[in-house]
């Protein structure tokens, strides 16, 4: 074993051997699996938002993305990292047969959610006029942030059972609940955005109930993925409680030793994610508090955050959910096989994970910003110059957020949680230093805040790998996991931007003109990584559709 690894240790640069007992190809299905739903939930997300501004204009939405950002603090702090947390304490004792405390992990889990989950929504709907007031200068935001609020303690429940789930191996139950949530959240945001603005339309700020609306239906939402986890879980238990009770042969862990395993675990994770999240609620804060002073209303500052929070985030973040899934499903798989001491096994996962990953957000990021303008308009209904300079120089954040989330998930798979958190801590003091000279001095406004989010996730992407690479002696093939891409991609990139204007100067229309240049830009971009040999016949395979892809392939001679 030693001969085989010492080369790679040598040359750190290549990739990692193929295992032939590794399940990579397993993990990237899983993951898959959620990433597809992340999609289908990001995509859905898009076309709700569509109506939704319409409906609230972009100073409504505005008030809508203030509330939400702290919400999604509350809900970090509380329970955004009990799947994870959950699936890696699952995970490890399904290994070592340890059935009987999976249970105990699952109900430990249970009790510390609806504490922290109910302490959190409290403290939203008793302190939400201080917050939104004092700290973030926007009051109309409060409204709703404690209609959002319950929606914490509902989720703190349903973490846990897609933790429990992904902890099993089993991205399914998590996924369609996803899609459930957004389907339910899209239908009741639009219908009671609309009602609210029609009902309370003598009120002095209706925009801020309209917004309320909209976070009603995250509430209704959350309730009805719980409702279908919580059958989902019961069936589960029913169908195999003879075989698990057979099956548990080594005593059960005690009480005090599950709580305190889950706290140690849980703990590091809330923290890296509260910081990593932070920046955004941190961006809002600034920019409300140097904006006022500068003389910006509330409205104008609402408008502007509308155009940075609800478009460009929005529409940048539907790349970044690949990123969270594979990041979600890794987690589990390094610790099965960190559990059984396989090194290799743990590595492979790590270069194919980041290796897919890539094939997807750098395209991504490339299509963004050469069609920046004609997909705002698209999507948005926004054909102001602003929007359309927002994606252009804030599309490189795709690259840096899906390669940041994946390196976190690594660090908090092979127990190295307290890196990703003093990682945050450092591109988070950074951030808040650049931005805020970008705000105040450099008068930057909304420019300042995308180019914050862009560096943000650059440096925690290099502070995580740096850790990783001494951790394990590893470091990412550059060749065929960053460089090929960008130059299929670039050629992609210009492809797309020359056959949207061939055909806009034939047809001067938008959408029929991004409906040709799409599709012709991902043709372009599969033939030649294939022809760059980006992905080799041993790795397509265990990549989703990858079989199909490589018969398709060899038919056409290209592999």
């Amino acid at each position: 074993m030693a001969k085989r690894t010492a080369p790679h240790r040598s040359a750190p640069s290549r990739k990692p051997d193929h295992p032939k007992s590794s399940n990579a190809g397993d993990l990237l299905l899983q993951g898959s699996i959620l990433a597809v739903a992340g999609i289908i939930v990001r995509f859905i997300g898009l076309l709700y938002k569509v109506p939704m501004i319409r409906i609230l204009g972009q100073e409504g939405i505005g008030y809508y993305n203030t509330a939400y950002e702290i919400y999604n603090i509350g809900l970090i702090l509380s329970s955004y990292s009990l799947p994870l947390a959950m699936s890696k304490l699952i995970a490890a004792r399904r290994v070592r047969k340890q059935y009987q405390d999976v249970r105990r992990v699952f109900m430990s889990g249970l009790t510390i959610s609806a504490a922290a989950g109910g302490f959190m929504t409290l403290l939203l709907l008793f302190c939400g006029d201080f917050i939104t007031d004092v700290i973030f200068k926007s009051p109309s935001s409060a409204l709703p942030l404690k209609v959002m609020a319950p929606t914490i303690f509902v989720f703190s429940i349903m973490g846990v059972i897609r933790g429990y789930f992904q902890g099993q191996g089993n991205m399914v139950p998590t996924s369609v609940s996803q899609i459930i949530e957004q389907i339910v959240h899209a239908v009741v945001s639009i219908a009671a955005s609309y009602a609210f603005m029609t009902w309370f339309a003598s009120r002095e700020n209706v925009k801020s109930y309209g917004a309320a609306g909209g976070t009603l239906g995250t509430l209704c939402g959350a309730v009805a993925a719980l409702i279908y986890l919580a059958i989902t879980m019961l069936c589960y238990q029913i169908r195999n409680a003879k075989a698990l009770r057979r099956r548990q042969q080594i005593p059960a862990e005690n009480w005090r030793n599950v709580y305190l395993a889950l706290f140690l675990t849980l703990t590091p994770i809330i923290l890296s994610q509260f910081v990593y999240q932070l920046s955004g609620s941190v961006d809002n804060s600034m920019f409300g508090q140097i904006m006022d002073k500068k003389g910006l209303d509330e409205t104008q500052r609402a408008t502007l955050l509308g155009i940075y929070g609800g478009e460009y985030r929005l529409l940048s973040n539907v790349p970044v959910a690949i990123a969270s899934s594979l990041g979600a499903s890794m987690i589990p798989s390094i610790v099965h096989s960190r559990t059984q001491h396989k090194l290799r096994e743990v590595k492979y996962k790590i270069y194919m994970t980041v290796k897919f990953n890539m094939l997807i957000a750098i395209p991504c990021a490339v299509g963004m910003g050469v069609l920046a303008g004609p997909i705002m308009q698209l999507i948005f209904h926004d054909s102001s110059e602003l929007s359309a300079n927002l994606m252009r120089i804030g599309s490189l954040a795709v690259v840096f957020f899906s390669l940041s989330t994946v390196t976190n998930a690594v660090l908090q798979g092979i127990d190295r949680m307290s890196k990703s958190v003093s990682h945050s801590a450092v591109s988070l003091i950074l951030h808040i230093v650049l931005v805020y000279i970008m705000l105040k001095y450099l008068n930057w406004s909304v420019y300042g805040l995308v180019i914050g989010n862009v560096t943000f996730a650059l440096v925690v992407c290099i502070l995580n790998w740096h850790s990783i690479g001494r951790a394990l002696h590893y470091r990412q093939e550059i060749r065929t996991t960053f460089l090929f891409p960008l130059i299929a991609s670039v050629f992609m990139g210009a492809a797309a931007l020359g056959t949207y204007y061939a055909v806009f100067s034939l047809a001067p229309k938008n959408s029929l003109a991004l409906a040709v240049s799409i599709p012709v830009a991902m043709i372009i971009y599969g033939v030649l990584a294939i022809l760059l040999r980006v992905v080799t016949e041993e790795e397509l395979p265990q990549m989703p559709f990858g079989r199909k892809l490589l018969a398709i392939s060899k038919k056409l001679r290209l592999m």
